[in-house]
């Protein structure tokens, strides 16, 4: 939202950015000028700017984690597949071959 208040900043690559649609950043942006007195309704709870980047820290390591479980997953999908090819060629080589048979 503080990146809206640049002039240099476009709206609309910042919305781009976030992922939010431009109108609605610029109702947020409005609503913030305004005092942010119309933008919490009474029933609405309220969460501290720290509380956000907490769970934002949160997210990306939960983010960093999810993608080196990926990986790893991709490794030894790869690594499965590989041992897969390679077996039957292993067992006609074995001299145990007929004993499997």
């Amino acid at each position: 939202m503080e990146e809206t208040l640049d002039d240099r900043a476009s709206i609309s690559v910042v919305a781009r950015r976030n992922g939010v649609a431009p109108n609605l950043l610029y109702r947020w942006r409005r609503l913030m000028l305004e005092g942010g007195s119309v933008a919490v309704a009474e029933d609405d709870d309220v969460t501290s700017n720290k509380v956000v980047r907490q769970m934002e820290d949160r997210i990306r390591e939960l983010e960093r984690q999810l993608g080196r479980k990926t990986l790893e997953a991709e490794i030894l999908r790869e690594a499965l597949d590989k041992s897969r090819s390679k077996k039957p060629t292993l067992l006609g080589r074995s001299p145990l071959k007929d004993d499997f048979q």
